[in-house]
């Protein structure tokens, strides 16, 4: 049962299933945000038509089709076609594209991403949601090459479509949401200088950096290989920009405390990556407080907002704490699970900022032991407990933090980068450093 705008996401994923012919109701839209008499008359409209499809036998599924829609590989020629004009028109009109001009994969390209992975061509890393297309090493290769990628590149992006595929991130979740969310990358570790991967100064802008191709080599997986495609599959009500490219490094050398990875069990040795469904950053400033208590006062009160999906479900909002901000409030003795404890402590939105329609259908219905019936003046808080809260140094000199809240129904997953042997990707095993 669905509402008008999801037709044909709803449609994709009975073919992709093998059921094209799944039955549907369909409902006026919009659902969210129309009062529940209304809601429940479209319902009761619809009751028949309801009972009806339940009551229908369903077809086999089409074994066939779903192994043919997954694993078509598409191969075009086109005689003396110049690579920035015919090529470019021929990508957009295939849906291969992003909106910017892309590499032309050809076969030496895609050979050459491939001898970079040290796996064969046709290794399956995983099955991308939604479209559950199968991304082989060539299907990745193929991808960062078109975002403009380098063979040294390939070992993260590899693991980067094992952290995504792995089911607790829900991709499908994050491909089709209405939510401003894209998978944010964040590497750990000494392999991310040495492909050279933006940790300070603007790490989320431009520059000669990898963060960019990289970022935007997931981005052409999860349309090309995902069908993560806007208005068709990605339903964003605005998106946001991080779905060109939202990559960045861990500025550990500046951190005063141990790394993401090194939280999360990883050797100092081992790079990671880690990937989180992330909206956009937004800026914490203070040039003024000296001490860790107004610092922490400070970001409490930016992270302190009732328009995000943090508040209603459990989720893990991202601190990127600059390393001037982070060198204070270390210096007053906070350790990162005593910033973490702060925010859950402090960063809470009075009940009553809340509309009485999310108040009964959101923080009542799905935290009622926290929140229901409880007085107008009870803190909601921007986590569901301190543990969830993620904190990281970024960025280079100056005043600000930055605060991201995420999505519902999903988690980080970290993964080392790892060789077919299963030992790690060391910078030495890179010959020359590695340009943007």
């Amino acid at each position: 049962m669905i509402s008008t705008p999801f037709v044909g996401l709803a449609r994709n994923q009975a073919r992709v299933l093998g059921l094209p012919s799944l039955p549907t109701v369909v409902l006026d839209h919009p659902i969210a945000g129309v009062a529940i008499d209304k809601v429940l008359a479209r319902v009761d409209a619809a009751l028949d038509e309801i009972i009806a499809k339940l009551t229908t036998a369903l077809p086999a599924p089409d074994i066939a089709a779903v192994a043919s829609n997954r694993l078509r590989c598409e191969r075009i020629e086109l005689a003396q076609a110049d690579e920035w004009s015919d090529l470019q028109i021929e990508f957009a009109a295939r849906g291969w594209s992003d909106g910017l001009p892309l590499v032309p994969p050809t076969e030496a390209r895609v050979s050459a991403m491939v001898g970079g992975s040290g796996l064969r061509a046709d290794l399956v890393i995983g099955e991308v949601a939604p479209k559950m297309g199968v991304a082989t090493v060539e299907c990745i290769a193929i991808n960062a090459v078109m975002a403009g990628c380098q063979p040294e590149h390939m070992p993260l992006l590899v693991t980067v479509v094992q952290a995504m595929t792995d089911p607790i991130f829900n991709l499908k979740t994050i491909q089709a949401t209405t939510h401003p969310v894209a998978p944010l990358l964040i590497v750990g570790g000494p392999l991310a200088q040495r492909l050279n991967i933006n940790c300070g100064s603007g790490l989320f802008g431009p520059g000669p950096w990898s963060n960019g191709v990289i970022g935007r080599a997931i981005r052409l997986i999860l349309l090309n290989i995902g069908g993560g495609h806007p208005g068709e599959i990605d339903k964003a009500t605005m998106g946001q920009p991080g779905k060109f490219s939202y990559c960045i490094a861990e500025n550990e050398a500046a951190s005063p405390w141990p790394s993401l990875r090194a939280e999360r069990g990883f050797a100092a040795e081992v790079s990671t990556v880690t990937m989180l469904d992330a909206e956009a950053p937004h800026n914490i400033n203070d040039h003024e407080s000296t001490t860790a208590g107004g610092l922490l006062t400070t970001i409490a009160g930016t992270m302190a907002q009732n328009g995000q999906n943090n508040v209603y479900y459990a989720g893990e909002p991202l601190l990127l704490l600059s390393p001037e901000h982070a060198a204070t409030i270390a210096g007053d003795g906070f350790s990162k699970d005593d910033v973490k404890r702060s925010i859950y402590e402090d960063a809470r939105i009075p009940m009553s900022r809340f509309s009485r329609e999310n108040i009964e259908r959101r923080l009542w219905r799905f935290l009622p032991k926290r929140y229901l019936n409880r007085p107008p003046h009870t803190g909601v808080t921007v986590a569901q407990c301190w543990k969830d809260i993620m904190v990281i140094v970024a960025g280079g000199p100056g005043k600000h933090s930055m605060a991201v809240p995420t999505c519902a129904g999903s988690r980080s997953v970290t993964k080392p980068i790892l060789k077919p042997d299963g030992s790690p990707w060391l910078p030495s095993d890179f010959q020359e450093p590695v340009s943007g």
